[in-house]
């Protein structure tokens, strides 16, 4: 995707130092438009109140610095909360199918999920801290869109 913006989400504003995990958080107040504060309690709240799974020995710290458990029903609760709609662009043993390039997603407000990876895309441009887009070639396993950026950013 030649498109790319330098955009931290607003994390160095919110008083945030040094290199951090927290791609989940940053490109969820980028495609939302909310303030990367109150996402960051969020997800940190939520990260520290999940129950222990069966592979676990100790609870995930109330951070939402080193990475959020995605799959877990309270992070999907949250994102149609904010008014996101999950699109899954590939199945087990399908190949990929989209890659990250503005002809291959949708126009709006995405946050796209790619390997060991969340990055905002927005009208096709990657808003990130650093361009993954592997010059088109990174695997898109879906994409939580925004449906409707106006009142959802807003309520």
């Amino acid at each position: 995707m030649k498109n790319y913006k330098y955009n931290d989400g607003g994390r160095k504003e919110a008083g945030f130092k040094g290199e951090a995990k927290d791609c989940v958080c940053r490109s969820i107040v980028i495609a939302s438009g909310r303030p990367y504060q109150e996402v960051y309690d969020r997800l940190a709240e939520g990260n520290a109140s999940q129950r222990l799974s069966k592979h676990q020995k100790t609870k995930r710290p109330k951070s939402a610095r080193n990475g959020i458990t995605v799959w877990r029903k309270w992070f999907k609760d949250y994102m149609k909360e904010l008014g996101f709609d999950w699109t899954a662009t590939m199945q087990i043993g399908s190949g990929c199918k989209v890659h990250l390039k503005s002809e291959e997603l949708p126009k709006g407000r995405l946050v796209c999920v790619v390997s060991r990876h969340y990055v905002s895309v927005i009208d096709g441009v990657i808003n990130d801290t650093h361009d993954p887009s592997r010059e088109g070639t990174r695997c898109v396993y879906g994409y939580w869109k925004l449906k409707d950026p106006v009142t959802s950013a807003t309520s």
